[in-house]
């Protein structure tokens, strides 16, 4: 898996799949989310997609995918969204994060295969055997699942900057 990581941060741009500033939403019900953010945030913090803010503080290019919002915004920056991976500007370059629903963790999958998106990575709560199966057979790169340093399977809040210092990315942190 750390391989499959390491090749999911050699693309030049990346995307999120799920980012919402929805707080009812998917993205922000896992333990290890709701812990990571009593760490890095204070009380009068707005927050918003965890993930999508994590590409943005390490500096990352990065594509929030949200079919009902035009964009989310983080305290020091305002993202466009897109709708969907095939409205990506450069899929065949993207690596795709995900933070949905397994259900539609396997809808988003087959139509960022179909633009050849080349990595994917699966955040714990993301997927379930068929979804992970299927992203493991059908693109280059697929993280997700057992592993990581995480106590619920990889995840790029935690697992993240150990992958991208495996693929050789530099950054410098950006204020959220």
């Amino acid at each position: 898996m750390e391989a499959a990581a390491k090749l999911f941060f050699s693309s030049p741009r990346f995307a999120v799949a799920g980012a919402s500033t929805d707080t009812s939403k998917f993205g922000y019900k896992s333990k290890l989310i709701t812990t990571y953010l009593k760490t890095i945030f204070t009380v009068n913090t707005v927050f918003t997609c965890i993930v999508l803010a994590w590409y943005h503080q390490h500096s990352l290019p990065v594509t929030p995918l949200n079919p009902k919002s035009a964009e989310i915004a983080l305290p020091s920056h305002k993202y466009p969204t897109v709708a969907s991976p095939s409205a990506l500007s450069s899929p065949s370059q993207t690596s795709l994060s995900i933070v949905t629903p397994p259900k539609i963790t396997l809808a988003v999958l087959k139509e960022a295969k179909s633009v050849d998106i080349p990595a994917v990575w699966l955040q714990p709560g993301t997927y379930d055997d068929e979804v992970l199966a299927y992203a493991r057979d059908n693109f280059k790169a697929a993280v997700g699942g057992e592993g990581g340093n995480g106590s619920e399977g990889w995840c790029v809040l935690v697992d993240g900057e150990d992958a991208l210092a495996a693929a050789g990315v530099d950054w410098t942190a950006q204020k959220l």
